[in-house]
């Protein structure tokens, strides 16, 4: 990827993880992910988490 990059002369932009202010939007449904729905599960397995998270995606997706 970095070799493709410099070869179409872009650059990357660097965003310090944890600055809301660079990326709001990624923090913002991150915070959002941990209050309303990690922090109040213990999923057992990787298969119940799966149907868990994705029923609440469907659920902040249609907000």
């Amino acid at each position: 990827m970095r070799e493709w990059i410099a070869a179409v002369g872009a650059r990357t932009a660097f965003i310090e993880p944890g600055s809301p202010w660079e990326n709001g939007t990624c923090e913002s449904f991150d915070s959002k992910l941990r209050d309303e729905l990690l922090n109040g599960e213990i999923f057992y397995s990787l298969a119940k988490a799966r149907i868990v998270i994705e029923n609440w995606r469907q659920h902040y997706n249609a907000k």
